[in-house]
């Protein structure tokens, strides 16, 4: 099978750097919600089991400010010191993806049968590209004086990921995919976040696809 997946990425954010993001600006976790666009080719090794190769990609831009200062002009006025946060993943796997039951059956030599519902199961790992941005007014926690700037990180890291759905077989050879996919992913930061912890990249995704079976 070949096909396309749209969802949506819910991210654990659990590492410092979006502690940080959410108790300085006012950002949520909830804010690096975002969707995502996947794309994947599925070959069959069993009647059960198949390898899958995919590619998925996601990006969030949020604008924010800081919670607790705000900027005093000259003529006395105070208005808000604002930055906006860029991130965005790209991410290629393989996957073994084993089918809960038989897919159909066959009743002649030239004849078979596909199961409409196929409910499956799978794992995988892969390699997945980050890139992070903020730029805007910050606060110097030192000597709380404001400046401008731009942070900037990128690199790669591993991934490890655990899946769960169903295949529905709705016309001829198309299939329409409904899937639940967790991701396992921690990546360095570059010296512009040189305190900070791995940034934790993992999160669950949900989706629905169409796929086209031969």
């Amino acid at each position: 099978m070949v096909g396309v997946r749209g969802g949506l990425l819910s991210p654990s954010a659990g590492s410092d750097f979006f502690e940080d993001m959410i108790q300085f600006l006012t950002l949520e976790k909830s804010d690096f919600r975002t969707g995502t666009f996947a794309a994947e080719l599925a070959i069959s090794v069993t009647p059960r089991l198949d390898i899958v190769a995919g590619w998925d990609g996601n990006r969030v831009n949020r604008d924010s400010e800081d919670r607790k200062m705000q900027e005093l002009l000259a003529n006395g006025t105070r208005v808000p010191i604002e930055q906006t946060t860029a991130l965005s993943e790209t991410n290629f796997g393989v996957s073994a993806k084993y089918s809960l039951v038989s897919r159909g059956r066959r009743v002649s030599r030239l004849a078979w049968i596909p199961r409409t519902v196929v409910p499956y199961v799978g794992a995988g790992a892969g390699y997945g590209r980050y890139n992070l941005r903020q730029n805007g007014d910050f606060v110097d926690f030192q000597d709380n004086h404001i400046f401008t700037d731009t942070f900037l990180s990128e690199g790669w890291a591993p991934l490890f990921q655990a899946f769960g759905g169903t295949d529905i077989q709705f016309y001829r050879r198309l299939v329409l995919s409904l899937e639940g996919r967790y991701t396992w992913k921690k990546a360095d930061l570059s010296s512009d976040y040189a305190n900070y912890q791995p940034i934790d990249l993992g999160g669950f995704r949900f989706g629905a696809g169409v796929h086209v079976a031969f």
